[in-house]
């Protein structure tokens, strides 16, 4: 008998089709350095999910130290792309910082711009970007960061595979 889970085409929520190739998992390398901190490496998962009939992406981020394996940061969010072309994302980190973000998605480009319009709970950070890319079946990604001390300057990139 059947599980009652219906095939991907079903499942995927109009709004969601532009940005499907995203669904997955996704794991790889990145590399992290901003002024006040020494830089460093990581390994990455990132997760994306959609519900049935809903037009939003869940999604699920984890990092470890690449020598040892020790969980390193955690987040999770929404995304809710809009027939237009913009985007909003709501993520909470593990540290307890929260960003609100909006943005642009190219779907013929793969290309995904998103801007804080909040961080909350943050003492330092007063804004962050993200840029996701899929580049020859790779997807990568950029984070700016900007603090009370700093303008926005690079943060973190990383390339992955989809497992």
């Amino acid at each position: 008998m059947d599980s009652g889970t219906p095939p991907l085409a079903a499942a995927v929520h109009p709004a969601i089709v532009p940005l499907s190739y995203l669904l997955g998992t996704w794991r790889g390398q990145g590399e992290g350095g901003y002024p006040t901190i020494n830089s460093f490496s990581y390994g990455e998962e990132l997760h994306f999910s959609s519900n049935p009939g809903k037009p939003v992406i869940a999604y699920t981020q984890k990092t470890w130290k690449l020598n040892s394996g020790e969980p390193m940061h955690a987040e999770s969010g929404y995304w809710r792309p809009k027939p237009d072309g913009t985007i909003e994302v709501v993520i909470a980190q593990s540290t307890g910082l929260v960003e609100v973000q909006k943005g642009t998605y190219n779907a013929q480009d793969k290309t995904i711009k998103l801007q804080s319009q909040l961080v909350g709970n943050a003492s330092k950070v007063k804004e962050i970007s993200r840029v996701f890319e899929l580049i020859n079946g790779d997807l990568s990604y950029t984070v700016q960061m900007a603090t009370n001390l700093t303008g926005l300057q690079p943060h973190l990139k990383a390339v992955f595979k989809k497992l």
